[in-house]
């Protein structure tokens, strides 16, 4: 049977108008845009007879379930246990706003955030987009700052500027919408060293614990994993590979270099009150060794993140040649 190769999913920036001053804490810029998001997006998607109730009712065909509650959602669908064995199934979107950490916007400033979608129900992207226009409008932040989403584009590989599919002044969705798609075949020729930046803080579980380095068979089991988790869950299927194989040629793969320092912070639900850590480790490590089957899921995982909590903007990493 011929594996499957391809990860597909959309990567979206919103362009945001200020119209008041807005504050961003540091480390919490996506941890405050996933709040605000969830808040918004329940009273919009929802269906009607859960918007008044604590939790989703009909959870199999609410699209705030879907996306927000998608372990709920799928075993209410009749659709099992979780891939892997997840408790916690994983949502289906990251945000990327680490430029956003500390920052004060001033009012008539324009400023921009990511938001990379795995769902591939077209419908998911209309829903983030109302929400995010809405949220924009009612406030964003600590200070509740008014703002205008402008536009949506999509973020191409090549760096170009990317398709718009959404602008305020037309108030339309682009309905020619295509996902971005990564090959995840085996490359001819692949580098035999890399350089990983831990650009956010990351967490990577190992034997049911936290790992204190980012050994490369632990963080390529943790990509793959993902990976093979979201196209199960949102896309055409699991990945159709030996996943024994692979996970034992990532033990030839050495670590060289590993400059890691710890990174706290926390988040406060707005539901319990209760405190939660989104605090890892963040810094560089460098790998030698048969990299060739292994640097495209490294270059999916810029976009999917990898380990725990990656909603929130952990687990974000760059790949370099070294």
């Amino acid at each position: 049977m011929k594996a499957l190769v391809r990860f597909e999913f959309y990567p979206l920036r919103f362009e945001v108008l200020a119209r008041e001053s807005l504050f961003f804490p540091p480390g919490k810029a996506a941890n405050i845009l996933r709040g605000a998001l969830g808040v918004i997006f329940r009273r919009i998607a929802c269906v009607p007879q859960c918007r008044e109730a604590k939790t989703c009712e009909i959870r199999d065909s609410c699209p705030y379930a879907k996306i927000f509650e998608p372990t709920m959602a799928q075993r209410a669908a009749g659709e099992g246990p979780a891939p892997s064995g997840l408790s916690d199934w994983p949502r289906p979107f990251v945000f990327r706003a680490r430029h956003l950490d500390g920052r004060i916007v001033a009012a008539g400033e324009t400023f921009c955030f990511d938001l990379h979608v795995f769902s591939l129900d077209r419908d998911a992207i209309a829903y983030f987009i109302l929400t995010f226009a809405a949220l924009a409008r009612e406030g964003l932040g600590p200070r509740r700052g008014k703002a205008d989403l402008l536009r949506v584009r999509t973020i191409p590989f090549d760096g170009a500027i990317g398709q718009s599919i959404y602008e305020q002044s037309r108030q339309t969705i682009a309905g020619d919408l295509a996902p971005a798609s990564i090959d995840l075949c085996q490359r001819s020729d692949g580098p035999a060293r890399i350089r990983v930046d831990f650009l956010s803080p990351t967490e990577l579980k190992h034997e049911h614990k936290i790992a204190v380095r980012p050994e490369f068979p632990i963080l390529f089991g943790r990509l793959r994993d993902r990976i093979s988790t979201l196209r199960s869950l949102y896309g055409p299927g699991p990945l159709d590979i030996d996943f024994q194989g692979t996970s034992a040629r990532a033990a030839n793969v050495r670590m060289t270099r590993c400059e890691m320092r710890r990174r706290e912070s926390e988040r406060r639900s707005t539901r319990t009150g209760h405190a939660h850590s989104i605090g890892g480790f963040v810094g560089t490590a460098e790998y030698e060794g048969d990299l060739a089957e292994f640097l495209p899921y490294l270059e999916a995982g810029r976009w999917t993140g990898v380990g725990r909590q990656v909603v929130w903007g952990k687990g974000e990493i760059a790949v370099q040649v070294a």
